[in-house]
């Protein structure tokens, strides 16, 4: 009996077993088609466990051409939630609206709908974040992304633009440069614990491919300046608006584009999409008489005037079929120069009949009229300049003073650059040079178009042109005691769509300045936008603006105003003002760069032209002095505008002695010898109302913080 109870449980035993082992070789089998042999399967147990998220890369940075950050990337942390491990939506939604201000209802309907992962908000302050952390909210997150800020807010921002929420530009070098800013997005895929919660690492957290950065051609501070002259200008005025804009007639390179009003990029939600546009590059006008200085020009290089000839301004009143044209006096016999000096329009008008109006048609357009300029700006208008063979007289006549044609302030800037600079059209540049993450910045180059007008004409015509700035001229208050300026007003009026006629009220003013007219180095238009009479004029609005703005321009590249005290050694330019050689006819292009060699950094470039001057002041060279000696810069001033030099290896003693001069306000940081400053050295500030910041260091200390100086002076971001 025993041994047939044995066999019997032996059986039981074996049976259980084989059972056991069956159906676990089932369960292996369907393990082994749902994970290796279907993809669905195979998902969607991965998707229990991991999530793929797709990150943002880090927006390379916009900096002017010193180094000053004007867009930068940092990293902001933002909320989101997975729907699915939501244990209780109304406690969660109450947490959560008490912390980001949200409304609690519409969050909580968010939350019973959306099980997937979603954000709640983006870019939530520290203190947010803080309070978030510590609610330990289940279902919900933070995760790091990268954000775009813009440290001086409205400066040059019409020009700069922004990127929205999602990392793209949307206008201005933002848009423009965008593929080379944004990097590479990537796809992150990240795990969860079981209750469902995202398990990242810190290298989990980094963002995909880095953009590239980018150098403008912009001087910060010499855009402050221009705005602060700008916004000055519109008060006295009382105008709608206005501009002015500044170009190294020799490079075509932008140095300060400042536009009324202005907004904030890092609030570009609040401000209405169509007043983030740049009016320097996207919005056509009419120029008014400042379109007579290339009338002439044509007229002057085609052979159908001289300088010498003798033009009747019959006795104020011309009539031409269909439309009689006035002066504002009678002006009698006038020659080409008193025909700009005084601004006839009769003389212009018989100037381009004398022209033609296929020659005059086709002078324009090689000035750059009716084109884009090749800016690159992102949307540029081309103008309006209509074909010669749809000319009729009158169109002629009023063309020949600047009605009936659009150009955009650019194409003003880079036809008189090539008035300045012998005749040669340059193409407008805002971008001096580029990098990679971690490389070397490597410049734009020069780039000429064509030639327009003969050298021999341009000096002729800048003569003529100098006379607009005189006592006599319609310019008097752009004069600068000491330099030569050339330059044309315009007083446009505006076309009024409801009558279909032009405003007897409602004008654009202009000015174009070119200085010093003997050897120019700088070109600038100036406009306002419906200047209240009685300065609603180029003459009183315009004019007075170039005048403002101009004097920080020129000290910039080491000319000083009558008056102001010359210390031209410690004013060297920014790097990339100028080029090593002058721009040259269209064949020799290659040959020429804008900002010295090409496997030189900018930085270092920028570094080694402020410093090549005064070399014996090096870090590692000048001990701290034991005793206070007099000072070895000295401060260059006009009016109440300064030019900071550079203060760098000075003791406290010599930086007091030299500020307090010119009633600089100075703020001192730390012991030793100076080796930082902000503004930095050839900025243009106002005395009394600004702070100078300057750090001191002790000797032994400067060699090793020089690096993270001009490290940081490049706008390095890790």
């Amino acid at each position: 009996m025993r041994a047939a109870d044995v066999r019997k449980s032996a059986r039981r035993v074996a049976i259980a077993r084989a059972a056991l082992l069956g159906t676990f070789a089932v369960l292996a089998a369907r393990a082994a088609h749902l994970s290796v042999f279907d993809e669905r399967g195979a998902e969607r147990g991965e998707n229990q466990a991991e999530r793929v998220m797709t990150l943002l890369p880090d927006r390379g940075s916009i900096v002017d051409r010193n180094g000053a950050g004007l867009a930068l990337t940092v990293e902001a942390p933002s909320v989101y939630v997975e729907g699915r491990t939501v244990q209780d939506p109304a406690e969660a939604a109450r947490s959560l609206a008490a912390i980001l201000d949200l409304d609690r209802r519409d969050l909580a309907i968010r939350l019973r709908k959306h099980a997937g992962f979603w954000f709640v908000r983006r870019w939530i302050t520290p203190e947010q974040g803080a309070k978030l952390a510590a609610a330990k909210i289940p279902g919900v997150g933070m995760i790091n992304e990268p954000r775009r800020i813009y440290p001086y807010r409205a400066l040059g921002a019409r020009v700069v633009g922004f990127a929205n929420i999602d990392g793209n530009g949307v206008r201005g070098i933002e848009q423009q440069e965008n593929t080379w800013l944004r990097g590479t997005t990537r796809r992150l895929r990240v795990e969860r614990d079981g209750s469902g919660r995202f398990l990242l690492s810190d290298t989990q957290s980094t963002w995909g491919t880095a953009g590239g950065d980018v150098a403008l051609t912009i001087d910060a501070a010499l855009q402050a300046d221009a705005e602060r002259a700008l916004a000055a200008a519109v008060e006295r005025t009382g105008a709608k608006g206005g501009l002015v804009l500044a170009m190294d007639p020799h490079t075509g390179e932008v140095l300060s584009a400042a536009e009324w009003p202005g907004f904030d990029p890092n609030r570009f939600r609040r401000t209405p999409y169509s007043a983030t546009r740049s009016s320097a590059f996207l919005d056509a006008m009419e120029p008014g008489s400042a379109m007579k200085a290339f009338l002439v020009a044509g007229a002057l290089e085609h052979g159908a005037i001289s300088p010498h000839d003798m033009i009747d301004t019959e006795g104020g009143h011309l009539r031409v079929p269909g439309k009689t044209i006035t002066d504002k006096h009678d002006y009698g016999m006038l020659d080409p120069a008193h025909v700009l000096q005084v601004s006839s329009n009769i003389g212009a008008v018989k100037i381009g009949y004398a022209l033609g109006p296929r020659a005059h048609f086709e002078t324009l357009r090689a000035f750059g009229f009716g084109l884009s300029t090749r800016s690159l700006f992102p949307d540029e208008s081309s103008g309006l300049l209509r074909s010669w063979k749809e000319w009729r007289p009158v169109d002629h006549a009023t063309i020949s003073f600047g009605q009936g044609i659009s150009v955009t302030p650019v194409q003003l800037a880079a036809a008189a650059s090539a008035i300045a600079n012998g005749g040669l059209l340059v193409r407008p540049r805002l971008i001096a040079a580029r990098r990679t993450p971690g490389g070397e910045w490597q410049p734009t180059r020069v780039e000429v178009v064509h030639r327009v007008i003969g050298q021999e004409t341009a000096e002729t015509l800048l003569g003529m042109l100098e006379t607009v700035v005189s006592d006599e001229g319609t310019a008097r208050a752009a004069e600068l005691p000491g330099v030569r300026v050339a330059g044309k007003t315009g007083t446009a009026q505006k076309w009024e769509t409801e009558t279909g006629t032009y405003s007897q009220t409602k004008f654009r003013a202009w000015f174009i300045g070119i200085a010093p007219a003997d050897d120019p180095r700088i070109v600038i238009v100036s406009e306002l936008d419906e200047p209240k009479h009685p300065l609603h004029t180029g003459g009183a609005a315009a004019a007075p603006l170039f005048a403002a703005v101009a004097p920080g321009q020129l000290a910039h590249r080491g000319i000083f105003l009558q008056g102001a005290e010359v210390q031209v050694a410690q004013a060297a330019p920014p790097a990339g003002t100028r080029p090593s050689t002058p721009a040259s006819e269209p064949a020799e292009l290659p040959a020429v760069a804008s900002a010295g060699p090409a496997n030189a950094s900018f930085a270092q470039r920028a570094e080694g032209e402020r410093r090549q001057s005064d070399a014996a002041r090096a870090p590692s060279s000048r001990p701290t002095p034991p005793a206070p000696a007099p000072p070895t810069v000295a401060i260059s001033a006009f009016r109440d505008r300064v030019l900071l030099p550079d203060f760098t290896g000075l003791s406290k003693d010599e930086v007091t002695q030299v500020t307090a001069k010119n009633r600089l306000r100075v703020e001192l940081r730390g012991d030793g010898l100076a080796v930082r400053q902000d503004p930095p050295p050839g900025s243009v500030v106002v005395a009394g109302s600004e702070i100078v910041r300057i750090q001191f260091r002790p000797a032994t200390q400067r060699s090793a913080s020089a690096p993270a100086a001009i490290a940081a002076a490049t706008g390095s971001r890790r």
